[in-house]
């Protein structure tokens, strides 16, 4: 129909033409109403209009003020929806007033999907069950594609069923952090976390530099050949002023230092944790044994879960090696939830990263702090708050903050008095300040707890040298190492366990040093050396050609009676400034040694007394500023004997002028070729190869010690090496 408003009132034309050939007869004349106006058909079709206005406006006041229940009478409807669309319409009242065929409805069985037996198919069933809305299917829906149609709409279903579950399911927490695992694994980008420890001064008073001594401190770095792998020129980083701090550290402490670059040197691993295969910044969250199985720890509290899709953004960041990106997205997250742990541990660790990225002490330090950050926080788990502790131990350790290191790891061991682990990296803690009686203490009641402990046993036993408790050292070191328990595959426990057993005279020594070698740890049974640079020559004896430094060699020899008179100058005063090798070298005898440089420095004090001496030696550079070596005097008395030992570093090499030298009986072994020492006369020698001394003449024995750089050394690693 159409319609047409003319002067407020409705008229109505009727648009439906009959098909008939017979002409249409004239209309009547039309009514005229009292108001003069022209009066209008009233249709039927006027009345039904204007009622199903009228029903529709008073359908919508009834939903709209909730005056009847929509729910409970819309089935009543049904009847009169005609053509079956679930309202009623035009096409509807048409069918009431008989001006369009009522259809035949006949209805169809529900559509039954295609079943599968599958167990994922019978899974998927029932939650299409559950999702699949109960609407009777009419003849109106194709049936040559209703199966089609069904499938596809029965499959949607079933999937929203599955999102549904998926997203109110929360799953128990995978941690992404595979922790050592400082490695941390690992990635050969990361810090140089095997650097040595620098000492200071570190006392050197042997003929042929030993590393027998037992500070642990002093044997920071777990020991490598000199063959270690050049393309790794990272491992070979040492963070400057690693030295140990005084007093404990402040949180608020921050170093000023740098971090040389030397490619040339080796690998120097730090001491290991029993638990640690490997040094990283993901070395603290290692998963547990349980039953054969390993399970990670649970790092997220109830809260963290909740925002667990923000933290693994942020960690795929870290993962993919973005520092900088995950540090920015994890202190995001720490401003918008300060009170998470795992957002603020994800936050220690990305700075732990850019720390190693951009070689920054400043940084690691803020790690450190973030660490303990972290593991503060109210509602941190358990497992959270060890791996943040232990990282924050270990860092505190490479940047040298030994003390502030054993106090973390001493709120560890308060916290998990039943941690072995942490026990025995309380024990290495002690020794790194040379603390040893506090260590042994550690290690005996590690080993009372758990007798087979092979770390604890190798820590113990290297502690009973140190005491010069020989014969009683070597089964705990024996044992220790035969355990091949993590952490005791280390160079220092082959070097002494070799020590101890050719002090008691026991010739396996050397089939423990055979292992030690075979294992990476010394470049060769003779050579064990522990801090070493790659692919230096190696040879123990060496001519002054070879050397290169003839003119040096020349200005001693030239020189050597000033300088025999100077030494007997201040051996023949009562200053007492001749001090005793205190090194536990000598198996008897008396051993005296008056040092002029040290470290490459100068020491100002001694030189005033042999001033003649220190201005011949000024205008050698490669022996004055040798950091890895001395200068100094040695006086040893007869009936000495000097233990087989080796220096620390194959870096040198050790020149000694032959000053007061008794006619018979005195000689020096260094591999299997011993020699003698003339008056005025060089000899020089690589004293990272074993060797031995023995004074057996009537009189005292005198020479001058020059120790040079090896020459094969180029001038950056002379400068940048840290001193031994």
């Amino acid at each position: 129909m159409a319609e047409t408003i003319t002067d407020g009132n409705t008229m109505m034309e009727d648009t439906m033409v009959e098909d008939t050939e017979a002409p249409s007869p004239p209309p009547p004349p039309a009514a005229v109403s009292k108001n003069g106006r022209k009066a209008e058909g009233n249709s039927i079709f006027s009345w039904i209009f204007v009622l199903a206005l009228l029903g529709a406006w008073t359908a919508v006041g009834v939903v709209w003020f909730d005056i009847v229940d929509y729910d409970t009478v819309v089935g009543t409807l049904v009847p009169y929806d005609i053509d079956g669309d679930g309202h009623l319409g035009l096409e509807d009242a048409k069918v009431l007033l008989g001006l369009k065929e009522k259809p035949v409805a006949r209805e169809t069985p529900p559509h039954t999907p295609v079943t599968d037996t599958s167990d994922e198919q019978d899974v998927r069933s029932d939650l299409r069950r559950e999702a699949e809305p109960t609407v009777a299917k009419s003849e109106f829906v194709n049936t040559a594609s209703s199966e089609q149609d069904s499938f596809n709409i029965d499959s949607t279903a079933a999937d929203a069923g599955l999102s549904r579950l998926e997203q109110e399911f929360t799953p128990f927490d995978p941690i992404e952090d595979n922790f050592d695992s400082f490695p941390q694994e690992e990635n050969p980008d990361t810090i140089d976390t095997t650097g040595e420890l620098v000492v200071e001064y570190l006392p050197e008073e042997t003929e042929g530099q030993s590393d027998t001594t037992v500070l642990y401190s002093e044997q920071f770095a777990s020991q490598q050949t000199g063959e270690a792998d050049p393309r790794a020129p990272d491992s070979t980083q040492d963070m400057e002023g690693a030295n140990p701090e005084p007093t404990a550290e402040s949180a608020a402490e921050v170093t000023q230092d740098s971090t040389p670059v030397l490619p040339e040197t080796t690998a120097q691993s730090a001491p290991q944790s029993p638990q640690d295969t490997t040094q990283s910044n993901t070395a603290e969250e290692t998963p547990t044994e349980v039953t054969g199985k390993k399970k990670k720890p649970k790092m997220f509290n109830k809260f963290d879960k909740t925002i667990k899709s923000e933290i693994d953004t942020a960690e795929k960041l870290r993962k993919k090696g973005k520092a900088e990106e995950a540090l920015r997205a994890f202190e995001g997250l720490v401003q918008k939830y300060p009170h998470s742990p795992r957002s603020r541990y994800g936050k220690a660790q990305s700075e732990d990263d850019v720390a190693e990225k951009l070689r920054s002490n400043d940084m690691l330090l803020k790690a450190v702090n973030s660490y303990k950050d972290a593991a503060e926080l109210p509602d941190a788990p358990v497992a959270l708050i060890k791996a943040a502790l232990k990282r924050r131990a270990d860092r505190q350790q490479f940047l040298g903050r030994m003390r502030g290191s054993l106090a973390t790891l001493q709120l560890l061991v308060q916290t998990f008095p039943d941690d072995i682990a942490l026990q025995n990296d309380l024990g290495v803690a002690y020794l790194l300040i040379g603390d040893n009686k506090a260590a042994k203490k550690v290690y005996e009641e590690v080993l009372v707890k758990a007798p087979s402990d092979g770390f604890a046993k190798v820590h113990y036993g290297f502690i009973l040298k140190s005491e010069n408790k020989i014969a009683e050292s070597i089964p705990y070191l024996r044992e220790g190492l035969e355990s091949e328990a993590a952490g005791t595959d280390d160079g220092r426990f082959y070097f002494h366990l070799g020590d101890a057993l050719q002090r008691v005279g026991d010739q396996s020594a050397y089939e423990w040093y055979e292992r030690g070698h075979k294992r990476g740890h010394f470049a060769s049974v003779w050579q064990r050396s522990l801090y070493n640079v790659n692919g230096l020559r190696a040879q123990p004896w060496w001519t002054a050609k070879e050397t290169g430094y003839t003119d040096l060699v020349k200005t001693l020899e030239r020189n050597w009676i000033t300088i025999r008179d100077e030494a007997l100058s201040v051996m023949n005063a009562s200053s007492g400034l001749f001090v005793a090798e205190d090194e536990n070298l000598r198996e008897k005898g008396d051993w005296g040694q008056f040092t002029l440089w040290q470290q490459g420095r100068k020491v100002a004090s001694s030189c005033r007394s042999v001033p003649k001496t220190c201005a011949l030696l000024d205008r050698y550079p490669e022996a004055t500023s040798c950091k890895r070596g001395q200068i100094k005097f040695s006086v040893m008395q007869p009936g000495t004997h000097v233990w087989p030992h080796t220096g620390p570093t194959n870096c040198r090499l050790r020149m000694h002028l032959g000053l007061v030298i008794p006619r018979d009986g005195c000689r020096i072994r260094c591999t299997d070729h011993t020699r003698g020492w003339e008056e005025g006369k060089v000899l020089i020698f690589d004293d990272s190869f074993e060797h031995e001394v023995w004074q057996d003449a009537d009189s005292y024995r005198l020479i001058f010690i020059v120790d040079v750089w090896h020459p094969e050394l180029s001038q950056t690693q002379r400068q940048t090496l840290s001193p031994i």
